[in-house]
């Protein structure tokens, strides 16, 4: 029910702009976010956007230079990602949750719906 894409090779300081589409779901309730997940390292959280709202939540590794986005005509996210670092190198999913609670949203155990991944590698 969600499918990230854009995921690439690129150099450091380059942009690249992740998608992920839903289907099945009522898009425009969900809190959607952003996950990675490098080799060797647990998932970590990167940025969320509510569905009520819009608020945005950032990890502090890329607070200024990822910005995440969402079009609800188009059920579809996004992940602007600009200045990358060779350490941004992970997997990207996409999560998807009607119920996360603000004090929750950063925790990949509050979200039901998955996306498959893209990979994302920056070189030095």
């Amino acid at each position: 029910q969600l499918q990230a894409s854009g995921g690439g090779l690129v150099q450091a300081g380059d942009s690249l702009r992740l998608s992920c589409t839903a289907s099945g779901l009522t898009f425009s309730v969900y809190t959607v976010a952003w996950f990675r997940q490098a080799p060797g390292k647990e998932r970590e959280f990167v940025a969320v956007i509510r569905g009520s709202g819009g608020h945005t939540y950032y990890a502090d590794s890329v607070k200024g230079r990822f910005t995440i986005s969402r079009d609800n005509a188009k059920n579809t996210m996004y992940l602007q990602m600009k200045s990358l670092k060779p350490e941004d190198t992970a997997v990207y999913y996409c999560a998807a949750d009607r119920g996360a609670i603000l004090s929750a949203i950063r925790s990949s155990d509050a979200y039901d719906y998955w996306g498959q991944g893209t990979q994302v590698t920056v070189s030095s």
